[in-house]
């Protein structure tokens, strides 16, 4: 790396880490702090679980800010080297405004490739933590609760789904499941299908009712179907086992949400609001590299080395490009537009005013 590229980057990290710090700091005082006192107050939580929550907190608020605080680097870093005639030295020195926003493009592909890791690999798990420390040691609801969708997978000890168990709705008051799917799997084919209008839970067993059973050869043939009106559904989980192990989509990994969406699309149901959630699980975290197209050229600008002038000029374009992201994911869960562009287009609209930026700071 040449001396001026970590030149460069050292004048980026300061100022990211700050956002970092200070749009969290936001976020928490505002929002999580704010539920955490509900808590204490509502249900006499414990400073050790009201503890626990916080940091459970922490990862999707911290995966949040990368882009603003990207966005906020880069304004402020090229507005201090715009400021102190810097970069009129090293464009004068023959280095064109490519040249200089290679370090900054970089670091944001870097920035928006953890920021998806850590949406894959930690936020779930920590969202899923802070759910269940609500539900079950501050709220003390053990009971089953009545949901829509239900997915119950049952692996073996190679990783592989040995049953996956579908039902379109659970009525926690009769512990019935309705429009229930069961396929059963060998080494990863299907080679048994078992439908029924109702499963109800009674005498420690699931039994079905009015249904099929339907067995399938390794090349997805019929080779027999049967119709039953009683038959024991071949899952052993209680209805608490299975309340528990349902997410939310946000407490679910992208695999796991692909998975899920394959299962609702089977059976026909609704799947946009899930597709909008996995398609930004990529798009949002690509918005650091966006800001960064925008914030490096924008800190070119005459007047853009004061820092108060750079925070706020970051806030009025995260307020924009959030405003837009909101409209755009109400659109693509209620179907108006699909998923996939629902995501994307903020991200669209970001790159196309970055590249307009760039090509005017590069003349």
């Amino acid at each position: 790396m040449r001396i001026l590229d970590k030149y460069i980057l050292k004048e980026l990290l300061g100022p990211f880490f700050f956002g970092i710090a200070a749009f969290s700091s936001v976020f928490i005082g505002t929002s999580t702090l704010f539920r955490i006192a509900q808590y204490v107050t509502k249900y006499g939580a414990s400073i050790l679980t009201v503890t626990k929550l916080f940091f459970y907190s922490l990862p999707a608020i911290i995966v949040l800010t990368f882009p603003m605080s990207m966005l906020l680097a880069a304004l402020l870093s090229f507005g201090r080297l715009s400021g102190s005639s810097e970069i009129t030295a090293m464009r004068s020195g023959g280095l064109s405004f490519y040249r200089l926003a290679v370090p900054v493009m970089i670091t944001a592909l870097a920035v928006s490739g953890a920021a998806i890791v850590l949406n894959e690999e930690v936020v779930p798990a920590a969202n899923a933590g802070y759910s269940n420390i609500v539900r079950y040691e501050i709220e003390k609801n053990t009971r089953p609760k009545s949901q829509e969708h239900i997915v119950v997978k049952d692996v073996n000890k190679a990783g592989q789904i040995e049953r996956l168990t579908y039902a379109q709705n659970y009525m926690s008051d009769t512990n019935t499941l309705s429009k229930v799917s069961v396929q059963e799997f060998e080494d990863g084919r299907l080679v048994r299908l078992e439908n029924a209008e109702s499963a109800v839970w009674a005498a420690d067993r699931w039994m079905m009712y009015n249904g099929t059973i339907t067995d399938l050869s390794t090349e997805g043939r019929v080779t027999r179907t049967l119709k039953f009106t009683e038959q024991v559904m071949p899952i052993t989980k209680n209805p608490t086992d299975i309340s528990r192990e349902q997410k939310k989509p946000d407490e679910m990994s992208m695999t796991e949400l692909k998975q899920y969406i394959a299962v609702l699309k089977q059976e026909y149901a609704k799947t946009s609001n899930y597709e909008v959630e996995l398609y930004q699980r990529i798009a949002i975290p690509m918005a650091s590299f966006v800001f960064a197209m925008i914030g490096t050229p924008l800190g070119l600008s005459p007047n853009r080395s004061s820092s108060s002038i750079g925070l706020g000029l970051s806030i009025i374009i995260i307020f924009m490009y959030y405003a837009v992201l909101t409209v755009c994911t109400a659109l693509g869960q209620g179907g108006a537009i699909p998923p996939l562009l629902a995501a994307w287009i903020p991200n669209i609209i970001g790159t196309l005013a970055g590249i307009y930026l760039i090509y005017k700071a590069s003349r």
